[in-house]
C-alpha cells in the first residue's frame, strides 16, 4: 500500500530549531507519521516535547547554540546513545538580520552565515558519516527560502546563505545518493512565525506580500508539515537534490 511509504515508524529524527515556528510544525508531522524525534535549539522546546509525547512519540530535547559547529558532533553522539540511530535530519535551525546593504555589519553577515550556512554544511557532513556507519541510508531536509531563488530586500547576508543552501543541496546529493543518502530542501515562503513578525506588523509591507501571495495567506507551520514527512520518507526515495517551494503560489505569479 502507497500509504505505508509514508510511515517513519522506528525512525529517529533531529530537527533544530525546535522550540516554535516551522520546526515544530514539522516535528509534529513527523511524530504523527511515527518518528521519534530529538529536538535542538537554544532556548527549552517544551511545548514541542508535550506536544510529540502527546502523540505517543519520545522526545530527547539537547540545548545548544549552532551559531558555532562546536555542538554537532556531541548531538549525534547523545541521538544514538538515546535511541541506537538516527535516520533523518532537518536543517531548520536560521536567523535573519534586517538592514540596508550600504550600512550591513560584519557580524550581521557573519552570524547569519555561520548558522545558516556553515552549521548546516558540518551538521549534514557529520550525520552523512553517520548514516555511511549504519549502512542503511538517511534523509536530508534543508530549509532554504524564497531567498534561494530572490534578492529580497535589505537581507544580504540572509539571501546570501539560502541561496548557498539550495546549492549544497545540490552538491551534497550528488555526491551521497550513492549511499542511499537522500538530501532535499524545503522552501517556505512568507510564513508567520518569529522571523516574519516585523514584516506582519508593518501594516503597508505586510499587505504588499500579502497582494502578491495567490492563496491570500501567510503561511503555517503545519503547511510544510506534511512536506517534511514526504521527505523523510521511502515515498521520496527517488527524489534527490530538489528545493521544493511551499509558498502559496508566490513564485508562480
Amino acid at each position: 500500500m502507497i500509504i505505508d511509504k509514508f510511515n517513519l515508524e522506528g525512525k529517529v529524527a533531529i530537527v533544530t530549531g525546535s522550540s516554535t515556528g516551522l520546526g515544530q510544525g514539522m516535528i509534529i508531522g513527523l511524530a504523527e507519521a511515527g518518528a521519534d524525534i530529538v529536538g535542538v535549539d537554544y532556548i527549552e522546546s517544551t511545548e514541542t516535547r508535550e506536544k510529540v509525547e502527546k502523540i505517543g512519540r519520545k522526545f530527547l530535547e539537547i540545548k545548544a547554540n549552532l551559531l558555532t559547529t562546536e555542538p554537532v558532533k556531541g548531538i549525534i553522539e547523545k541521538t544514538v546513545k538515546e535511541y541506537g540511530r538516527v535516520d533523518i535530519l532537518i536543517n531548520n535551525a536560521g536567523i535573519i538580520r534586517r538592514e540596508d546593504a550600504t550600512d550591513f555589519t560584519e557580524k550581521d553577515w557573519d552570524d547569519v552565515i555561520n548558522i545558516n550556512a556553515k552549521t548546516l554544511f558540518f551538521f549534514s557532513q557529520a550525520i552523512a558519516k553517520q548514516f555511511i556507519k549504519q549502512k542503511a541510508g538517511g534523509k536530508i531536509i534543508n530549509v532554504a527560502s524564497m531567498l534561494s531563488f530572490q534578492g529580497g530586500i535589505r537581507v544580504p547576508s540572509y539571501t546570501a546563505s539560502k541561496s548557498a543552501v539550495m546549492g549544497l543541496t545540490r552538491a551534497l546529493a550528488n555526491e551521497w545518493a550513492k549511499y542511499n543518502i537522500n538530501v532535499n530542501a524545503i522552501a517556505p515562503g512568507y510564513m508567520a512565525t518569529n522571523n516574519t513578525k516585523a514584516l506582519r506588523e508593518d501594516k503597508d509591507r505586510s499587505k504588499a506580500i500579502l497582494d502578491r501571495i495567490p492563496a491570500g495567506r501567510w503561511g503555517l507551520p503545519e503547511d510544510v508539515a506534511g512536506l517534511a514527512v514526504f521527505l523523510a520518507s521511502e515515498a521520496s526515495n527517488y527524489i534527490n537534490g530538489y528545493t521544493v517551494a511551499v509558498d502559496g503560489g508566490w513564485l508562480a505569479r
